[in-house]
């Protein structure tokens, strides 16, 4: 009997075992920087870590050596479905799952990198903010190559420029998302390519093992998980693009009394630029957050810091709500714009 196709339940079962292996590889390589630099160091470098965690899973599994089971990642062998091209009779090539990984992984994290450093040297522009001295950040230290190019590009337009670049690039930022979340509909009506990276790649999955008789009606709620999905993704976006506009009426609104604050002198702005440091990451406080002993943080850096301890297991470990507007935190989430940490004893 030829193999059969793989199910969608499979597909989305292997790649939360993925996840999950992936997360524990994350976590691991995270507390031995976290142990052997200190948590500085970790906050600098956790993107890196992450990717090359990332990299280190799906190289050691998918561009492996092929075992007795194929090309199969953790998650896969798990559910027994095995990678093949568009062929449907061959394990894939090593540049196409080269590929693959690159583009699950690589891709996403400099595209992440690039949108936000060209937003930040935007928002510095139009905000007039002096560059923040003595920053951790990975792509501050040093001011790279590309990072001092961007500047200089960023610099030599005029502000309705900048302005209308800086709306593209947050535009772009969450029109990925928007992007993913819709693939993901897509799979779930269709039931093929759970990964973009998949989609343009050509690869699909088998079974390896008896097929089983598929239930009809679990195909049919997965097309109905997929209509909702798109429905929820409409009614977000929706309350997006109404936030975004919203926010241009505020920015036009309060433009005569920012224009005052490029009066103050070199000096001013440097006191305010130091009394606006996050003490975490030491860069200028992105959303910032108050703890109930009165300290300033990054939304970010203040909810990396809670789920560290919490996985350090912290007694009374911090517990989030509520994000500021557009900090972009997915997880757990304290009261608007505040963070109630553990209180010392």
């Amino acid at each position: 009997m030829a193999p059969a196709a793989a199910s969608p339940p499979e597909v989305v079962r292997a790649a939360q075992k993925d996840d999950y292996y992936r997360g524990g590889l994350r976590s691991a390589a995270g507390g031995a920087l976290h142990s052997l630099a200190g948590a500085k160091k970790w906050l600098e470098w956790r993107r890196e870590i992450e990717l090359v965690s990332d990299v280190a899973y799906f190289g050691l599994t998918t561009l492996a050596v092929p075992l007795p089971t194929g090309y199969q990642t953790l998650g896969e062998e798990y559910v027994s479905i095995v990678q093949v091209d568009p062929t449907q009779g061959r394990v894939p090539s090593r540049l196409r799952r080269g590929v693959l990984v690159a583009l699950h992984t690589v891709l996403p994290y400099l595209l992440d990198k690039a949108l936000l450093h060209l937003e930040h040297e935007l928002q510095a522009d139009g905000d007039g903010a002096w560059p923040s001295r003595g920053s951790l950040a990975p792509g501050a230290r040093g001011q790279s190559g590309a990072r001092r190019w961007v500047r200089r590009c960023t610099a030599a337009l005029t502000e309705p420029q900048q302005g209308t670049l800086l709306r593209a690039v947050l535009v772009l930022r969450q029109g990925l998302g928007c992007l993913q979340r819709l693939h993901v509909a897509c799979f779930y009506i269709h039931g093929a390519f759970y990964h973009l990276a998949k989609r343009f790649t050509g690869i699909t999955y088998l079974r390896v093992r008896h097929p089983l008789a598929e239930d009809p009606r679990a195909r049919a709620s997965y097309r109905l998980l997929g209509l909702v999905s798109l429905l929820h993704l409409a009614l977000a976006a929706g309350l997006q693009l109404y936030g975004f506009r919203q926010r241009q009426r505020a920015q036009r609104e309060w433009r005569p009394q920012r224009g005052l604050s490029h009066r103050r002198s070199y000096a001013e702005e440097r006191a305010v630029s130091r009394t606006s440091l996050c003490t975490l990451c030491l860069e200028e406080r992105r959303y910032s957050t108050a703890t109930p002993c009165g300290h300033l943080f990054c939304w970010g850096c203040i909810t990396h810091w809670a789920d560290t301890k919490k996985m350090e297991g912290f007694p009374g470990s911090a517990v989030i709500k509520n994000p500021p507007a557009n900090a972009g935190h997915t997880g757990s989430s304290p009261g608007p714009g505040r963070s109630h940490m553990p209180r010392s004893n």
